[in-house]
């Protein structure tokens, strides 16, 4: 794999996590909901997914 190549993925990685946190946090602060909890999880689920893969490659 090129460098560049493994420095997106870490990037991605990165921010899908922080996105899926953001999920998290926005969707508690509006009073909760399934499929917002949900959807933040699955995207902690994608980044961390995507570290650990490429931490194994």
């Amino acid at each position: 794999m090129t460098t560049t190549y493994r420095r997106l993925v870490l990037v991605f990685g990165i921010v899908a996590v922080l996105l899926g946190v953001a999920m998290l946090v926005q969707t508690a602060r509006h009073g909760g909901g399934t499929l917002g909890y949900a959807i933040g999880g699955l995207f902690i689920a994608l980044g961390t997914a995507r570290l650990y893969i490429l931490r194994k490659t």
